[in-house]
């Protein structure tokens, strides 16, 4: 992303300022974002954003982080998904780093376990981390869907983990704009062959 007045990245337009907040907005579906060196490719910052019209300076607060010259700002659009299946990003953390989640094809049919690949070069879990260890997972579906649960699976097909997510946004059970679920505190270690699903229903 530039900025829109000298169409600079952000290392260029303001190198070695710290940043505290980031508020990214959308019109429909959903969006994640990450500050990355543009050489080592190192994530220094990483998120989700809201729908336009729900952000909170309070809950934009990040952890001060010094934009280093060679910074660039991504962000990643989520459409809305077609009927009876819903789209999704994650951010998955484990001991190799972070990486961008999201779901495939015409996205996750409704109350069907679908896999979560990576954003970047279409890898499954275990694939992307092998021999790490898991610690947190932020999920993200299109605006009004609702997270029942998701899984992560290994080689032969069993549940290591499972947790149940919700709603997001101005609905009576959304603990957050951002997120339908948010997990940390893991350690769970991959292995080959190992796969994250996410159980998702459409909005009405």
């Amino acid at each position: 992303m530039l900025d829109t007045i000298a169409a600079q990245s952000i290392g260029i337009l303001i190198p070695n300022a710290n940043l505290t907040f980031i508020q990214p907005q959308y019109e429909a579906g959903g969006m994640a974002y990450r500050l990355q060196n543009a050489q080592t490719l190192s994530v220094s910052s990483f998120g989700l954003g809201v729908l336009a019209g729900q952000e909170c300076f309070t809950t934009s607060r990040i952890n001060p982080v010094r934009v280093n010259p060679n910074d660039i700002l991504t962000a990643y659009p989520m459409p809305v998904a077609g009927a009876g299946a819903s789209n999704a990003l994650a951010w998955v953390t484990t001991s190799k780093g972070v990486e961008l989640f999201s779901s495939s094809g015409a996205g996750l049919l409704d109350n069907v376990a679908g896999a979560m690949i990576t954003a970047v070069n279409n890898q499954t879990i275990g694939d992307a981390f092998f021999n790490s260890t898991l610690s947190s997972i932020v999920l993200q579906l299109e605006d009004g869907a609702s997270c029942d649960s998701i899984q992560i699976i290994d080689e032969m097909g069993g549940v290591v983990f499972t947790s149940q997510g919700g709603k997001r946004g101005a609905t009576p059970s959304s603990q957050s704009n951002e997120y339908n679920l948010s997990v940390s505190g893991l350690n769970i270690p991959i292995g080959k062959g190992w796969s994250f699903k996410v159980i998702a229903v459409k909005g009405a």
